[in-house]
């Protein structure tokens, strides 16, 4: 990971709006009917080429493959891993819990939502663990480096990252009815994913693995358990995934945690003062986190009183991913300038709280032209805020 000494760098979370051709063909991918897999691959290559360029045009110092080729950041992994299925109807588990706290206690916002046709879960596939997890198919992954690869050799960024899932994430979107305990069937997954994330290094990407499965999971998922039951279910998930990352060095990994990419009450959104310590214990040494949304912007201040490590990066999210509110580059500078007083001007990225498009699909809550006219806001910020760390 490239750490500049003259000025902020900045990024963002990974998924970026698809084109519609293209989400034409992720969808009908998606739905199992018939398409041509070679549309999509042709599709894929050039969105990446363009997706990436624009991203370089805009400021973006460190970037990614916006997720082009992906239908979401967690079911992607159906066309990768062995050991998964559709849902056959036969008698399973209780699929584990999709919707949060938060949204139960307001029932009119609930039935909102519904107005809004906001079940964003129900427009793809049940995929099922149903026999042992593997790695089973490499191609879509290599398919994924190859376009990284020849659009960065264009564009030249300063740096390109790609994501990844966490093993604990995927405990939830692709839920479990053959191992039928959770420690083996997280172990099993991570020992999966340890071929794409080493996959991805080897290719001389930095690797960014996504773990809502240390926050949002806490007023979902895991909503019955006590916090202090949550933290070791998610200290157990940092455990799988040092595991799975233990051949990569610490420098070239990001780890993401969110409370959900959905606007939303967040009234159980679990403090971050409270997984900051298990966060720490990741290997991954670049954090990217939420810092701009109304429910966790003031946690900096919980930031300026938490043992961190000299070896950690912090990349706060410094312009929200759920609204179409355009931040001020004055607000992004303060907003930087903050996290650069607690830990260093050298260790902090301008980051964004979450994706823009999380989810493929043309009802994302922030609309394109609106996304980048944000990260325009995010890069005109950092300018703002190294003026003023480096006089």
């Amino acid at each position: 990971m490239k750490l500049s000494t003259d000025r902020i760098l900045t990024t963002h979370v990974g998924s970026l709006p698809r084109p519609e051709p293209l989400l034409d063909l992720l969808e009908a991918q998606n739905r199992g009917g018939d398409f041509d897999p070679a549309r999509l691959a042709g599709a894929t290559t050039d969105a990446v080429a363009e997706i990436v360029a624009q991203q370089v045009a805009t400021g973006i110092d460190v970037v990614s493959d916006g997720e082009m080729g992906k239908i979401a950041y967690t079911f992607y992994v159906q066309h990768r891993l062995g050991g998964l299925s559709e849902d056959d109807g036969t008698e399973k588990p209780p699929r584990p819990a999709t919707r949060g706290m938060d949204v139960a206690d307001h029932p009119d916002f609930l039935e909102r939502m519904a107005e809004q046709g906001a079940n964003w879960f129900m427009r793809f596939k049940e995929i099922w663990c149903t026999g042992p997890v593997t790695y089973a198919d490499r191609g879509p992954l290599e398919a994924d480096l190859a376009n990284l690869k020849s659009a960065v050799d264009v564009s030249r960024p300063t740096e390109a990252f790609i994501n990844a899932a966490s093993p604990g994430v995927l405990t939830k979107f692709v839920p479990d009815a053959y191992y039928l305990n959770e420690d083996a069937y997280v172990e099993a997954l991570a020992r999966a994913m340890k071929v794409e994330y080493e996959t991805i290094h080897q290719a001389g990407f930095l690797l960014q693995i996504d773990c809502p499965d240390l926050g949002s999971a806490r007023h979902n998922q895991y909503q019955a358990l006590s916090e202090a039951e949550f933290l070791r279910i998610a200290d157990r998930n940092v455990e799988a995934l040092n595991f799975a990352t233990e051949n990569i060095p610490p420098e070239d990994m990001r780890m993401h945690i969110c409370w959900g990419n959905y606007e939303g009450p967040h009234t159980h959104d679990i403090p971050l003062a409270s997984v900051f310590d298990v966060c720490m214990k990741a290997r991954p040494s670049a954090l990217l986190f939420e810092g701009a949304n109304p429910r966790h912007e003031h946690e900096w201040e919980d930031l300026a009183n938490a043992k961190i490590p000299d070896d950690k990066v912090l990349i706060p999210g410094v312009i929200d991913s759920i609204t179409n509110f355009v931040e001020h580059p004055a607000l992004v500078a303060q907003r930087i300038c903050r996290y650069a007083d607690i830990v260093g001007r050298e260790r902090v990225l301008a980051g964004t709280d979450c994706g823009f498009a999380t989810f493929a699909g043309r009802k994302n809550r922030v609309v394109p032209s609106v996304t980048w006219a944000k990260l325009g806001s995010l890069v005109e910020g950092a300018k703002i805020a190294s003026g003023r760390l480096w006089p």
